[in-house]
């Protein structure tokens, strides 16, 4: 029995080797899924005497994009989230996440802004209290301020229709 312990160990790691094969690297659970969003208070970009909080939006659904002026993969939906700021009712908040650069405004000012708030998370701790791993990073947040979703990577208008609308249309929004 003793020499048939290694190929067990052997056989239990190739399987679940195997099965990492299939899984998907954008469909991480979140531990957050179904529990209170994290609180925040932030400046807002372009208005230092303003400030956002999560308490800002209680009673609404909407939508909280983790982007970076830095991340091409940002930049890269941009445009499918100006898009859905003029035809979804959702709001959407967008967390400048570790601007070190401070580009954020100027690049607003330039692209348009698909944001309703968008946070100044300078530091990166709002990101890291929401488990962000990078950018960009999407969480779906209910009335009560529960997170019901998260979505990693960037949004495209299939991933909004197939991932999104049903959330949002499970949630009234």
């Amino acid at each position: 029995m003793k020499r048939w312990i290694p190929l067990i160990v052997f056989a239990v790691l190739v399987g679940f080797f195997a099965k990492g094969l299939f899984l998907n690297p954008r469909e991480v659970p979140s531990p957050f899924i179904g529990k209170a969003a994290p609180a925040f208070t932030l400046p807002v970009v372009g208005s230092a005497e303003k400030t956002f909080s999560p308490a800002d939006m209680q009673g609404k659904v909407w939508v909280l994009n983790v982007w970076a002026p830095w991340c091409v993969s940002c930049r890269q939906e941009h445009p499918v989230l100006m898009g859905l700021a003029q035809s979804q009712p959702v709001p959407i908040v967008g967390l400048n996440w570790k601007d070190k650069d401070r580009e954020a405004e100027a690049l607003l000012a330039q692209a348009g802004s698909p944001y309703a708030f968008v946070p100044d998370d300078l530091s990166g701790k709002v990101g890291i209290d929401y488990g962000v791993t990078g950018t960009p990073e999407t969480y779906v947040i209910d009335k009560a301020g529960i997170v019901r979703m998260k979505h990693i990577g960037p949004i495209d208008p299939d991933v909004w229709k197939e991932k999104f609308e049903p959330k949002l249309k499970e949630l009234g929004a």
